[in-house]
């Protein structure tokens, strides 16, 4: 599924060890995971507490990077875009001093859905929507193929997309 999100991560280097979760704040996070459009309101009453001690947790888990982003997921077929696929690629041996570079040029390419960083024999696996199987020929000739850093490519064609969730 595509992607909008308000991205609160923070950045590597103020990244420090997660906070140690209580129950109250695993509760919490199992409801916004159902539903992180909740009003505060809602979530103080389903977890028994007031609201003050809600908000504080809720900006207390933002802060700590507990919580990362807020994100909405668009149907890929409500924007003409009814294929998905999963492309592999490998930079040059030569190149791998522009991995950054790499990664940050697919953030504004309107197909790309997420990218990993990879460890291993691939550098990347991106994430793409698409019209068709040209849409995505068109995308991997465009911003894979004529790169002079990208050594190899693997289009994989994802037949189902299925969300999971991460237990507190």
């Amino acid at each position: 599924m595509e992607h909008v999100t308000r991205d609160t991560r923070r950045s590597p280097q103020d990244l420090r060890p997660a906070p140690e979760l209580d129950e109250l704040d695993r509760r919490l996070l199992a409801l916004l995971r159902e539903n992180a459009r909740m009003t505060n309101q809602a979530l103080s009453e389903a977890l028994g507490v007031a609201p003050s001690t809600c908000l504080a947790r809720m900006k207390n888990l933002q802060r700590t990077g507990v919580i990362r982003r807020f994100t909405v997921e668009v149907e890929p077929r409500a924007i003409g875009r009814s294929i998905e696929a999963l492309i592999s690629v490998r930079l040059r041996p030569g190149a791998r001093h522009l991995m950054s570079a790499f990664g940050e040029g697919l953030r504004s390419v309107p197909e790309v859905s997420q990218f990993f960083f990879l460890a291993g024999t691939d550098d990347f696996l991106i994430h793409v929507t698409a019209r068709d199987t040209d849409h995505i020929r068109q995308f991997v000739l465009e911003h894979l193929s004529s790169n002079q850093a990208v050594a190899a490519t693997q289009t994989s064609l994802v037949f189902e997309h299925v969300q999971g969730s991460v237990e507190p």
